[in-house]
């Protein structure tokens, strides 16, 4: 597998880049060091850039993240997140899997996770037994993001009622700095293990690629390249949804094949994930 050092050599062969944001453009505290450059080049060329991220959160609030990083609004032209999909869904109640759920939400999570319910779309109670549905946002930091073991109890009450969960990232883990951390998509597996229903609102869904093409305003997503560091979320996700996809050496795939990988082992990796990328890159930079 080809290991590009930068973007630039792809920058005119697609029309929209689709960018995952935890492990790609930062890493949970900061951007990494050449992304705000990249962007700036890509949009210096009418290139449309949306970001998808698996976050739980609804996209005004990621955006207010990216604010706090000091990443330009002027540089991307849309965010979506598992968690505005969620908000959508529990919305509009269509998606046969939501249809039949009702409002009392038992959470899984931290509060600031709870903009994915705002307007009333669902609301917070204080036990599995007078609950609807489990909503799972992920492990809550204060209470240790490292260890699913913490979170048994409460896994185990909603199973009592078979509660069906709406899980709203499906990611497995995240690196936050350098640190590896668990998300929601851990405590599914786990949920799952108990024969619980669970549906896994974001990334490798092909559906949560259909507005990201409404964002970008583009039709051929042979002309959209997608970018990710996860294989069977980011990669995945963007063949069953029709776009090429670029492997980025950043985040996870950095925790995993370290700042030098082998090329030959990218690609078995890459197979076996059933997935095909077009190269890995070092870094999103130029």
């Amino acid at each position: 597998m080809d290991i590009l050092d930068g973007i630039a050599p792809l920058a005119d062969r697609y029309d929209g880049y689709v960018l995952d944001l935890w492990g790609v453009v930062h890493n949970g505290k900061r951007l990494y060091p050449g992304v705000a450059e990249a962007l700036a080049e890509l949009k210096k060329r009418g290139k449309r850039v949306v970001f998808l991220t698996n976050a739980p959160r609804r996209a005004w609030f990621v955006q207010e993240m990216l604010d706090r990083m000091d990443l330009d609004r002027a540089l991307y032209d849309g965010i979506m997140s598992s968690g505005e999909i969620a908000w959508m869904m529990l919305k509009e109640r269509r998606h046969p899997f939501f249809a039949p759920l009702g409002r009392r939400a038992f959470h899984i999570g931290p509060e600031r996770d709870l903009s994915v319910i705002e307007e009333g779309v669902a609301e917070v109670v204080d036990s599995a037994a007078d609950a609807d549905f489990l909503l799972n946002t992920g492990p809550d930091p204060e209470r240790g993001s490292g260890d699913p073991a913490p979170y048994r109890p409460a896994l185990e009450a909603a199973a009592a009622h078979r509660l069906p969960m709406v899980c709203v990232n499906p990611d497995r883990f995240v690196m936050v700095g350098e640190d590896r951390l668990i998300c929601a998509g851990a405590l599914a597996d786990i949920y799952l293990e108990f024969g619980c229903p669970v549906f896994e609102v974001g990334k490798p869904d092909p559906a949560v690629y259909d507005p990201v093409m409404e964002l970008l305003g583009l039709a051929d997503r042979r002309r959209v390249l997608a970018i990710g560091d996860t294989p069977h979320t980011d990669l995945a996700g963007a063949a069953a949804a029709g776009m090429d996809a670029l492997w980025a050496m950043t985040g996870l795939a950095a925790h995993a094949h370290g700042d030098d990988p082998d090329p030959e082992r990218l690609r078995q990796v890459a197979l076996a994930e059933g997935v095909d990328p077009i190269a890995a890159i070092r870094a999103l930079r130029w």
